[in-house]
């Protein structure tokens, strides 16, 4: 993280030495290891969430833009699917109009006499 050389931690070592004193050293080093842990663990958590923040944020496009092709979608496929029931219903009309049209064609109307006569027959008898 920091480009230290391995010299400059030996007069680091040397000063504090000299500061603190030999027989606080160890309990100021023990602190200051502490706290560097906390500071890396704080800076750890915080990319974490940043980055979570940015997979959220990029699944939240994400939906938004499958949502949109959805409605898209669905928008072309009821205009396709009213197109088709007015291609239904046409057909049906056109059909319904040749059936009767061939109907009226195929059996001309009968015309019964006015006054048919009736024919009695006898039953045999046995």
């Amino acid at each position: 993280m920091f480009d230290v050389a391995f010299s400059e931690l030996v007069v680091v070592a040397l000063v504090s030495l000299i500061v603190i004193g030999p027989e606080r050293l160890p309990q100021v080093a023990r602190t200051a290891g502490h706290l560097w842990s906390r500071a890396q663990r704080y800076v750890n958590t915080v990319k974490n969430d940043i980055s979570n923040e940015m997979d959220l944020d990029a699944a939240r496009k994400m939906k938004e833009s499958l949502m949109q092709d959805v409605t898209a979608i669905e928008k072309e496929v009821q205009y396709d699917i009213s197109e088709i029931k007015q291609e239904v219903q046409s057909a049906q009309l056109t059909i319904e109009q040749q059936v009767l049209q061939a109907y009226h064609r195929a059996a001309p109307p009968v015309e019964l006499p006015e006054h048919a006569p009736v024919v009695d027959t006898p039953q045999k008898s046995q």
